[in-house]
């Protein structure tokens, strides 16, 4: 009898730590788990899937100005997918298409928002090029300068922590990117009522990673098999932001980031909208260089305690120095 009750009790404290393991918060597991800490600027060259209409432009033809784009009813927004059957991707298909048809009103398939309309179009010929044109201004990619939050042990990444928004305001439905080294050569103060900007340079033409996607919370991808890791700082998640004091690693003058400090003045893990800390810039020199918080740095890592809490994300217009943070949670788990 004594052990029956004594392999009763072994089980039952089996149970009982299986049970409090199976139990354990979600991010209690986040807490362990590394990453490599970001902070270095990157250029997005991002395609949309398509040719997205910016502009709509007379054409001046041997029979006087004409406007075919606007006869077809097409406008401003709408993503050119498909002319004369052939697949749009580029500015350069288009000519290509156009050339094709010869002149022959064709076919032409646009996205517009959530819609895919169909629509016939009449090229004219251009009376100083000699070409076909639709009277159409377009952009096939978006190009710009973010900053990169982290690196998984498995090479996928995360960076900006706000989507790259379309030109109707939603978040832009990319087809692919490439994400190169940068430099940053320039830099705009930020000023009341003003954002500033960083600018820079890619450092060459070789790219370092591949985006496959962009949400409400960055811009993902995988990094290049042969990217050096070694200069990175392997860092723990944290998901116990405080307000007080905290750090931002930012790159604001060449290629390599450095720490500044912040002070995290609110928390809030449940918004909705991503905007999870409010932060003010206290770092004297960063002040100095940037006025606070500027475009570009957008992505920068946000640390407190030792472990990566979030990214910077916006930045208060009428107070620079001040901005939101979104909680890493919501990156990683993209």
């Amino acid at each position: 009898m004594q052990k029956l009750k004594n392999k009763i009790t072994t089980i039952l404290a089996v149970l009982a730590a299986v049970c409090a393991f199976l139990l354990l918060p979600l991010n209690a597991a986040a807490e362990t788990d590394e990453v490599y800490l970001g902070g270095m600027p990157a250029g997005f060259t991002l395609g949309i899937g398509g040719a997205q209409i910016v502009g709509i432009c007379e054409v001046l033809t041997e029979n006087g100005v004409q406007n075919p784009a606007k006869d077809a009813g097409l406008e401003v927004g709408d993503v050119i997918v498909s002319l004369g059957g052939i697949r749009i991707e580029t500015a350069a298909d288009i000519d290509a298409a156009l050339s094709s048809c010869g002149g022959k009103s064709s076919s032409l398939t646009i996205e517009r928002g959530s819609e895919n309309l169909k629509k016939e179009i009449a090229p004219v010929k251009d009376m100083a090029s000699g070409r076909y044109k639709l009277g159409v201004l377009i952009r096939d990619s978006v190009s710009g300068i973010g900053t990169v939050t982290f690196i998984r042990k498995d090479l996928r990444f995360g960076s900006l922590g706000h989507a790259v928004m379309s030109a109707d305001g939603g978040c832009l439905e990319v087809c692919g990117g490439n994400i190169y080294a940068c430099s940053i050569v320039n830099v705009v103060k930020g000023e009341r009522g003003r954002a500033g900007e960083l600018k820079g340079l890619f450092i060459n033409d070789k790219k370092i990673a591949t985006a496959d996607k962009n949400c409400a919370t960055g811009i993902f991808g995988a990094m290049e098999k042969d990217y050096d890791l070694s200069a990175l700082k392997p860092i723990a998640l944290g998901s116990d932001a405080t307000p007080g004091r905290a750090t931002v690693y930012s790159t604001v003058d060449g290629a390599s980031p450095k720490e500044y400090t912040i002070s995290i003045i609110k928390v809030d893990k449940t918004n909705k909208q991503n905007k999870n800390f409010v932060i003010k810039v206290t770092d004297k020199e960063l002040l100095n260089e940037t006025g606070g918080i500027v475009q570009g740095m957008s992505g920068s890592p946000i640390v407190q305690n030792g472990k990566l809490i979030g990214a910077v994300t916006h930045v208060f217009i009428n107070d620079p120095t001040r901005g939101y943070g979104t909680a890493i949670g919501n990156m990683i788990g993209e």
